[in-house]
Parts: C-alpha cells; structure tokens; sequence
C-alpha cells in the first residue's frame, strides 16, 4: 500500500532539542475545561496570554470544549499577545456531531469563526465516534434523562470516511495537518489500512501509569507523533474517571527522582515524557503550575528513564487507563478485540 502521510509544517526560535523532527514544540497547553462555571471570566484567554509570556508556543483547545468557548478564549489570548501567528502550532478538533464528510470541513470553519483565524497548524477527529446532532449540529440527548449524548452508531463506525473527508482540508488551507485523538491499536490499523492515509499525530492517554507501549510502537513505525493528553495522570472530568488510587503524581520511585533533581513530580512525569519523543499538554488555571510545567527541560539518566517506563511492568502489563468513558458514550471505544460501537 502507498501511504499518504500528513505531515507537520512549523517553524519557531525554540530550543530544536524540545521539537520533533518535523519541529513541533513539544511543550504545549492544554487547555480543557471540564466546568467552565467553576473558573473564573476569562480564565482560559488569561491562562493562554500567561502561557505565551513564559514561551509556551503549542496550544491545544477544540470545540467540545464549552462549546467554542475556549476556542474564543484562546483566539482572544492570542491577538492580545502580539506574537506573529507563524511563530505559534494552535491545534482544534472536529467535534463529534460534524462526522459526516459533507460536515467536516463546516466544523473546523466553527473552530477558525471561534479562535479569529484563518488556519490551524493541526486539525484533529477528536474521537472516533460520532453524536447525533439537530440542523444546528447541537448534540443529541438521550431520551431517558440522563443528559448523555445519543450515539451516531453508523457514523461511529464509519470514522475512516470521515478521516478521508478530514485528510481534504489541508488543500484548502484551512489547516497544514491532520490527524486523531484517542484512536487505539485497533482504530488506527484500521484507519491506515482502509485509507493509506496516516495520521500526523495521535493525542492519547500517555502517563508514567499508562504508557501505551504497543500503540507507541504503532505510532513510531509510521512516524505519528504522538501527544499526551493527562500527561501527568490527572481525569478530563469525573464523569470519565476511571483508576481508583494513586496517581503518578504520588508514586515513591518519581518522588524520590523529583528529590534528585529538585523538581516537582510533575516536571520530572513531563521531562520523562519529552524524553521518549512524545509531546505533552498539560493543563493548568494557575499561572505558577503553568510555568512549572513549562521547565521540564532537564535530562534523566537511562536508568531513571527505565526505572519509570517500568513502574506499570516491563511491557505495562500492569497499565490502569484513567479515562473510562464506557458510562457516557455506552460502550468501550478502546476495545482491542472488537471494534466497537457494534451495529
């Protein structure tokens, strides 16, 4: 099969050592906000422009994210900055209700109305499902009163015709590449097999407690980068909580290499991530975490690097996914075996 891959186009002054070889910044923001109510106005424009100030340059948000509220709180950063727009990687998401190949390209023209742009440097499906939706794309609720979202069966099956539809968009401009998040072993093959398309980047649960091993090794052998969502082993949102117990943040092996090093756990988490090629967004309101995250810089031995990767057993077997969404979509969308939602 020839491949078509879709690659990343990016040039900045940092430091190349922090960059893929394509020259993504490796160090991002994250910028998910699971109860907009709980922070303060304007919080996610004032975490952006602080980000910016201390030399982030990556940003991630999508429109799922409070509905485009974030999108727009981060386009308001962004302007507010005056920093060149081709010295910044914004990235968004096709949200789950534009699917449908004649959707897709509406949904990133909500993103770039949202952020004031004219591009994104990346485009991504932000999950391989998809949400019925009205005219007006707003999602869909069950009936039952629960308030979760009634599942598009067919079109979360039919995710590879959507990546094609996806895989258009870099001709128009709109975006210089795309790829998907929270794709599995399974969904990936699956997607590169049926399109010959792959994907520029995968963003994934990646931690010291969930190291994908097998889906890392997926995405080297066809140079996907990948990028950590919760990289340091925090939940999106209770509702998709799923590890019980401690966290990496509060593993006895990292503490004591954070005492070598006197850093946090959480810079020692990132520059161990960084360290194995893989990009990191962590997200934070507070301006102090945000800079603390930003200094993950730093170089762990071989034996510290190993003693980290292995914390969840030589090849992970002992892996605890933090993100569990089965009680929300209704099914396991992580499932290697069977490609799920089933008809």
């Amino acid at each position: 099969m020839n491949l078509q891959t879709s690659p990343y186009i990016f040039n900045s002054g940092e430091d190349t050592m922090f960059h893929n070889t394509a020259g993504v910044p490796l160090r991002g923001l994250g910028t998910f906000q699971p109860d907009p109510k709980a922070y303060p106005e304007n919080s996610v424009k004032d975490s952006v422009l602080y980000a910016l100030q201390v030399g982030y340059r990556h940003i991630d948000t999508a429109f799922a994210y409070s509905n485009g509220e974030v999108e727009r709180g981060v386009g308001e950063a962004v302007r507010e900055s005056g920093i060149d727009r081709r010295a910044l990687f914004v990235v968004s998401k096709l949200h789950n209700t534009y699917h449908e190949p004649q959707d897709v390209e509406a949904g990133l023209d909500a993103s770039l109305e949202n952020l004031g742009m004219d591009y994104v440097d990346v485009y991504l499906m932000h999950n391989p499902y998809a949400y019925a939706h009205d005219e007006g794309y707003n999602t869909v609720r069950r009936s039952d009163g629960s308030g979760k979202p009634l599942i598009d069966v067919e079109w979360s099956q039919r995710y590879p015709e959507t990546w094609i539809a996806m895989s258009k968009l870099v001709a128009t401009g709109k975006t210089k590449a795309v790829g998907v998040s929270n794709f599995n072993v399974l969904k990936l093959n699956r997607l590169i097999n049926e399109t010959g398309i792959v994907p520029a980047c995968n963003q994934v649960e990646f931690n010291p407690y969930f190291p994908q091993k097998e889906l890392y090794d997926l995405c080297k052998l066809y140079a996907i980068q990948i990028v950590a969502h919760c990289p340091l082993g925090g939940s999106l949102a209770p509702a998709v909580a799923g590890r019980k117990g401690r966290g990496p943040l509060e593993d006895p092996t990292i503490l004591r290499i954070a005492e070598t090093y006197f850093k946090t756990p959480a810079q020692v988490i990132l520059a161990w991530t960084l360290g194995r090629g893989v990009c990191v967004v962590p997200k934070s309101n507070r301006n102090a975490r945000i800079a603390e995250n930003f200094d993950c810089t730093f170089r762990l031995t071989e034996a510290e690097d190993q003693e980290i990767a292995t914390l969840m057993g030589i090849d992970g077997e002992h892996s605890v996914r933090n993100l569990d969404s089965q009680g929300h979509i209704g099914f396991d969308v992580y499932d290697e075996k069977v490609d799920q939602p089933m008809y």
